[in-house]
């Protein structure tokens, strides 16, 4: 006789717990119940489980918090039938999701496919380890959010849709998008990658596009653009919220067309390039404040993926640390060195808010200036409170600056928004940068983290 399929309900309302515990039993699943997540959490072994029912508001913590605590499959349960919130729940790393009132037999259907699809993954995940293995180079992720980025991955990469990545500044969205290039029938072709903060604002049009000889001052021969360039491949455009209106609208006529037109040209030329764009901003927002063309959102939007930052990613930072290390030791061709405890407590507790490429960078400098066989948590020079609020500040981007950093520090943070804000209607970025003495990606990275946005000019 086969054993039972484990089902835990996490459920506040008596009732309904009780009701569900008997349709699933009537369906031969054995199930266990909880009233909250710390319940759940005091009373069982998550991973004991095939499959783990929550309603989404319990008393305490969410029920999307049993997401982080185990890798077994969690469908969430609300009352509240919106799609924002049934989206939340899936990008966070649930499994499948139910509306309340539901009937009994959505509740049955939704556990056996759950726990069919589950077992499936399972089974072979020996004999086929190559294919469990993660699809991005240089990247890993044990965590169930990654696991399924993954899976999303490989099924976006064998279409030709456009792909939007939303993700943190260091999460890997380069990364991704290379990942989804090198699994396509593309392949074979090098993937253009382009910066679109990086290129100044009167460039970017001729960079993207591309110009007619004597389109304009300087001007001097007919350039290809990297549009151009990518056909037949991908096209990567990293920071694509910072693409000025009147790229937006041309590069809405690739999208619609299958064409680009040279600036300074009137005949159009077809291309065939498939799009995947990143951000790390919220482009709903921006097509609100007027800074993003919307029919372009709709054009882009089609498939999204979401990477999560490194402080939600749980035991993935300190598997992540110990792998950095490794590369970092055989780069820099040193003996293999470890962490103490102490330091692998401080990278697991701190909130890292430039993600992977600061623990990269953190990593590196430990390595370089150590001078035993240990990388103590005085190497890493990780200061904890400071960066936790700098974090805190940084979540919202909206919010003005706190003040939490010494009365020095903040009088040049005011003079540089008070400069920025009393300029930008007349200077453009180049030109702001060089009166501030920092270049044009300093710039930028400075109004990123105060919550100064470009100002676009408006489409004619």
């Amino acid at each position: 006789m086969t054993a039972m399929n484990q089902v835990l309900v996490v459920e506040d309302e008596a009732v309904i717990r009780s009701a569900l515990k008997r349709l699933l039993e009537r369906h031969n699943y054995e199930v266990s119940e909880a009233g909250t997540v710390k319940e759940s959490l005091e009373k069982f072994d998550m991973d004991d489980f095939d499959v783990i029912i929550s309603d989404l508001r319990l008393p305490g913590a969410p029920g999307t918090d049993l997401i982080k605590a185990t890798s077994t499959p969690v469908v969430i349960m609300t009352s509240y039938s919106s799609i924002r919130s049934a989206i939340d729940s899936i990008q966070m790393g649930a499994v499948d999701y139910i509306a309340k009132p539901f009937e009994h037999n959505e509740i049955i259907e939704t556990v056996s496919k759950v726990v069919q699809e589950h077992a499936k993954e399972d089974r072979p995940s020996k004999p086929l380890a190559e294919e469990d293995e993660p699809p991005i180079q240089g990247m890993i992720g044990s965590c169930p959010q990654m696991q399924e980025l993954f899976r999303r991955i490989r099924k976006v990469a064998l279409t030709n849709s456009t792909v939007l990545i939303n993700g943190e500044s260091g999460t890997g969205k380069e990364l991704v998008a290379r990942a989804i290039h090198n699994l396509s029938n593309r392949q074979n072709e090098e993937m253009i990658s382009v910066n679109c903060a990086a290129i100044p604002e009167n460039l970017i049009e001729s960079e993207l596009f591309g110009h007619e000889k004597g389109a304009f001052t300087g001007a001097t021969a007919t350039r290809t653009g990297l549009v151009e360039a990518a056909n037949g491949s991908t096209l990567f455009l990293d920071e694509i919220g910072e693409l000025p209106l009147e790229a937006q609208a041309r590069l809405l006529r690739v999208l619609q067309e299958n064409e680009i037109r040279k600036v300074g040209s009137v005949q159009s030329k077809k291309v065939d390039v498939r799009l995947v764009a990143a951000t790390h901003r919220d482009l709903k927002q921006l097509v609100a404040d007027g800074h993003f063309r919307e029919d372009l959102y709709y054009r882009i939007n089609v498939m999204t993926l979401l990477i999560p930052p490194l402080r939600e990613r749980g035991n993935d930072i300190l598997e992540l640390a110990d792998a950095i290390l490794q590369r970092t030791c055989r780069r820099l061709k040193t003996p293999f060195l470890h962490f103490t405890q102490g330091a692998s407590k401080a990278i697991a507790e701190y909130p890292w808010p430039g993600n992977v490429r600061e623990l990269e960078n953190a990593i590196e400098r430990a390595v370089v200036l150590a001078e035993t066989n240990e990388i103590g948590e005085d190497l890493l020079a990780i200061d904890m409170e400071a960066k936790r609020q700098e974090a805190n500040q940084s979540a919202d981007e909206s919010a003005p600056p706190v003040a939490v950093e010494p009365a020095e520090e903040l009088s040049l943070e005011d003079y540089f928004q008070r400069f920025v804000l009393e300029h930008q209607d007349t200077m453009n970025e180049t030109q702001l940068a060089k009166k501030l003495g920092i270049s044009r990606k300093c710039l930028w990275e400075r109004r990123q983290r105060f919550g100064i946005p470009r100002k676009k000019k408006q489409a004619v």
